[in-house]
């Protein structure tokens, strides 16, 4: 650190230069290229690095390179653990290509999405990944209409205008309430937000398609709605459900995802219903908290990692090739059948 007129400021390379007693090029070439300085010419330069405490300035490399090394998910949900289990597939992809990965928590938000994607453009990002609140949102056609890629995760839009990766979920909903069925349930909860929510749709939808196959109608489908998609919600549908007369009380409940599986489960702990002797519960995601409940939750798979593996590799072909062409991505769920359903 050196100081200028009582003003403290970061040493820069012409310092680095100067303590190690070698040119600036010397000192780029540490910096960027590394095989092309002696072992010992590097020592020397990475000594006077550390003892001068130089910081690189990335900044400025990416405005001489005119590319960003920052990618961006703006996810959903932070407290959810599938979303932050995505975001761990995607520093896998993105970590051998000496690239950031930035992380934006929009909470089920739009206003926060937005906020975050005017503040995530005018950084200049490489690209964006982004499980959005609405997929049809115009924002996200703008952005890329004007240079950045962006990529849908967990998510599909109706067009093909970007590339987008998800689980078929509608084929989880059906084997999710299938195996119910099996187990002998015929009047089944279904526990999850507004439908305006895509993947909460499209599992309802899939729940009826086993109703029917079954040759039960969607009476035999009890709704209870939550606001949103968190633990808290799922101890209310409980509270909820006990309430409900014997006689048209379901036995069985598939829920949105395992967050709320897990607050119902804790609700039937305290208000003695036994799991899955009066309340058989299947969730969905299978986060590593599902079989490590009280009562080992049976849930719907989804594949957290490869979907954002998947999603970021196809960020980084969508950056480095002018000719990519947008893929739609789906991947197919399974069914783990644990102790809350057996």
């Amino acid at each position: 650190m050196r100081e200028s007129d009582g003003e403290a400021r970061s040493a820069g390379i012409k310092d680095v230069a100067a303590a190690a007693g070698v040119s600036l090029g010397t000192v780029s070439n540490v910096l960027n290229r590394p095989d092309r300085v002696s072992p010992r010419t590097r020592a020397k330069v990475e000594a006077a690095m550390a003892e001068l405490g130089f910081v690189r300035n990335e900044s400025a490399r990416q405005l001489r390179a005119g590319r960003s090394r920052l990618l961006a998910y703006v996810m959903l949900d932070g407290s959810n653990p599938f979303f932050t289990d995505v975001a761990a597939g995607m520093e896998d992809a993105t970590a051998p290509e000496d690239l950031s990965l930035f992380l934006c928590n929009t909470a089920n938000r739009a206003d926060r999405e937005k906020a975050y994607l005017d503040r995530l453009e005018q950084q200049r990002v490489q690209g964006i990944l982004i499980t959005p609140v609405d997929p049809e949102s115009p924002q996200l056609g703008e952005i890329a209409r004007r240079g950045t890629p962006v990529v849908i995760v967990d998510r599909t839009r109706d067009t093909s205008t970007h590339c987008s990766v998800a689980v078929d979920d509608v084929h989880g909903g059906e084997i999710a309430v299938r195996h119910l069925i099996e187990q002998g349930h015929s009047r089944i909860a279904f526990v999850g937000s507004q439908p305006t929510i895509g993947q909460v749709r499209d599992r309802r939808q899939g729940a009826l398609h086993a109703l029917a196959d079954a040759g039960l109608g969607p009476d035999h489908l009890v709704d209870l709605t939550t606001d949103l998609l968190t633990f808290a919600d799922g101890r209310g549908a409980g509270e909820r459900l006990a309430g409900l007369p014997a006689a048209v009380r379901p036995t069985a409940a598939f829920c949105a995802n395992d967050l709320v599986a897990l607050g119902l489960l804790q609700a039937c702990a305290s208000l003695n219903i036994a799991v899955p002797g009066d309340l058989a519960i299947v969730g969905y995601d299978d986060i590593d908290f599902a079989a490590a409940a009280m009562v080992p939750l049976t849930s719907v798979r989804q594949p957290r990692h490869r979907l954002g593996r998947t999603a970021a590799e196809l960020l980084l072909q969508e950056t480095s090739d002018p000719n990519h062409e947008h893929q739609q991505v789906t991947f197919t769920p399974e069914l783990v059948v644990r102790a809350s359903t057996r």
